[in-house]
């Protein structure tokens, strides 16, 4: 066990059979969490893979792994610090995800993350009660179930509706949904719900339900569905016939749910596909073991390696940016937070699709390692990181970019260099305050910043050069999105819907994450650690290039055996192959 860990735990460690107090440090509570789920390899260890993939298998959740997350309290972790939870911004709480969700996506929804999905628009606009009613069960250990309205371009998964009437008691509740996560075993259930049949902004409303006070002969509880992805969790469903529920029920004002649900899904979005990239750092562990178990480690197997742990840094610059948005520019965060949930997702089944070819040469075979990357690919979709998160996401970010053109590209200041410094504090997250239209694009104008320093500026050698070429391509294609978007009028359905803007928005996406990788190696130049070392953003650049058909300059020679020595030693060493660097329970040794 490293060092850093006996320091972080030693001062407050409890005696036999007590529960360790939380540490008020969120990486240091990671850690700790980390340690006590123990190394994942270990056949033995009964919260290991081994035990994971056969409680997959029988298609539950590990018992024993709820069982260690009730034990530290995790559902605080889901709870804002002023309503006595642990939640302090979302950058920290992705970091105590992390852990779980290395292990399996399942359990990280199961246990709790589903949660805090139902419960953010409850914490963002509820009355005093409906939130203090909420935090208490979740820091008690409890869940709580989201019924999700309807979405167009959803799976069978997200079909189903509720509607809502009102009267002068209150509302009657009809309909059903069949598919909802923990609905057996809910607390309290969070229901977007329409509550008039016109289309638009206001159709629907948010209602917090308690099952145990529901009129027993007006709410059925569905038999639960079986599921490729995700089996472990349990999804059951609601239905309702002329369901009495008091005004009380309504969660913030009536018509609200729309806009409820675009400024907490920036929190779903961000905290998924940042906790998911410890997911495939798993994958990631696995064909590093795999490659160095044979008897060469060539050089298409160090390109591969070495490619996708870039994509890992890169991706988690923009996660990391965009969590710290979330408290840094509330009002600015939407539209970083809906690329970054279709765009890094889709690079990520990429680089498992690479990783595969790695598991699989050599006659190599670990039936964990195997077992952890077709579980992955079937989980993916079913947490919403497939076709329906991609439309959603795009219809957050096509209307935009004709506006972000005539006003924002080329003139919106640079944004505060805390969003990239991952060791600074931010301001304690405010869901509530989160925003859902304007503010700009600050990852564009991170990306337009950089490219103009290294135009005057670059580091001296090879690695200068080829950083402000690649600088000045990026920003360059920036610009040529800005012009074919000003050929846009905003407003203009027929325009904003054709694929020609899809592609743009897709590019937009890729520029934005450019950006945020820039900036995060700038604002860690000075800093020691791997993070200032070049090697991996022009990799990590060159692959972003590649995916917009750009015309760049080859890394220079060296480039991939850095990074590849980099992956090479955090893998012996035991650490995360993301920006953090942070100690892992897993042993090292192929």
């Amino acid at each position: 066990m490293p060092d850093t860990i006996v320091r972080a735990t030693d001062p407050d460690t409890p005696g036999p059979g007590a529960r360790p107090a939380p540490h008020p440090d969120a990486r240091l509570r990671a850690e700790r969490l980390e340690f006590r789920f123990g190394d994942p390899c270990d056949p033995a260890n009964p919260l290991g893979f081994r035990a994971l993939l056969a409680a997959d298998g029988n298609s539950e959740l590990l018992g024993a792994a709820e069982e260690l997350l009730d034990e530290v309290g995790f559902g605080a972790e889901l709870v804002p610090l002023s309503l006595g939870g642990r939640l302090r911004d979302a950058d920290q709480l992705m970091r105590m995800l992390r852990p779980v969700f290395r292990r399996d996506v399942a359990l990280a929804f199961g246990y709790g993350i589903t949660s805090l999905f139902a419960a953010a628009p409850v914490f963002a606009a509820g009355t005093p009660g409906q939130r203090e009613s909420v935090a208490k069960l979740l820091v008690g250990g409890g869940r709580a179930a989201i019924v999700h309205r309807s979405l167009a371009h959803g799976t069978a998964m997200l079909r189903g509706e509720l509607t809502a009437m009102q009267y002068s008691g209150g509302f009657v509740l009809d309909g059903r949904k069949d598919v909802v996560i923990n609905a057996e075993r809910a607390g309290a259930v969070v229901a977007h719900i329409r509550t008039d049949p016109a289309p638009g902004p206001a159709s629907h409303s948010v209602f917090l339900l308690d099952p145990a006070q529901l009129p027993p002969d007006s709410v059925q509880l569905l038999k639960r569905k079986p599921t490729t992805g995700m089996r472990g969790c349990r999804f059951a469903g609601y239905a309702f016939d002329e369901c009495e529920v008091p005004d009380g029920a309504l969660v913030g004002e009536l018509g609200a749910g729309v806009r409820l649900a675009l400024r907490t899904f920036q929190l779903n979005r961000t905290l998924i596909t940042g906790a998911v990239i410890a997911s495939v750092d798993t994958v990631l562990r696995a064909a590093v073991r795999a490659a160095l178990a044979g008897e060469s480690l060539g050089r298409r197997q160090r390109g591969v390696l070495a490619g996708v742990f870039a994509d890992l840094l890169a991706g988690d610059a923009m996660a990391t940016a965009v969590l710290r948005a979330l408290s840094l520019l509330p009002g600015a965060a939407h539209l970083a937070a809906a690329e970054l949930k279709y765009l890094v997702p889709d690079l990520l089944r990429d680089d498992l699709e690479e990783l595969a070819t790695v598991l699989g040469a050599g006659g190599y075979s670990r039936d964990t390692d195997q077992g952890m990357l077709t579980k992955l690919l079937r989980d993916l979709p079913a947490a919403g990181l497939g076709h329906a998160g991609t439309a959603s996401c795009q219809a957050v970010v096509i209307p935009q970019l004709p506006v972000l053109a005539r006003h924002s590209w080329g003139s919106e200041p640079e944004p505060p260099a805390a969003l990239f410094r991952t060791t600074e504090p931010v301001p304690h997250l405010d869901i509530g305050g989160l925003e859902v239209a304007g503010g700009g694009d600050f990852l564009s104008a991170s990306l337009t910043a950089s490219a103009a320093r290294l135009a005057g500026s670059a580091p001296d050698g090879p690695y200068g050069e080829v950083l402000r070429t690649m600088a000045a391509a990026f920003h360059a294609d920036l610009l040529a999105v800005r012009e074919a978007c000003l050929l846009i009028e905003p407003g203009d359905r027929a325009a904003l819907a054709s694929p020609a803007t899809a592609a743009l928005a897709d590019r937009h996406s890729v520029l934005s994450a450019a950006g945020a990788a820039l900036a995060v190696w700038e604002h860690h130049r000075a800093t020691p650690g791997f993070l200032a070392d070049p090697a991996w953003l022009v990799l990590a650049l060159h692959r972003y290039g590649r995916r917009l058909g750009l015309t760049l300059p080859p890394p220079p020679p060296d480039c991939v055996d850095r990074v590849a020595e980099e992956l090479l030693a955090r893998f012996r060493a035991g650490r995360s192959f993301d920006l953090h660097d942070a100690p892992l329970a897993e042993a090292g040794t192929p």
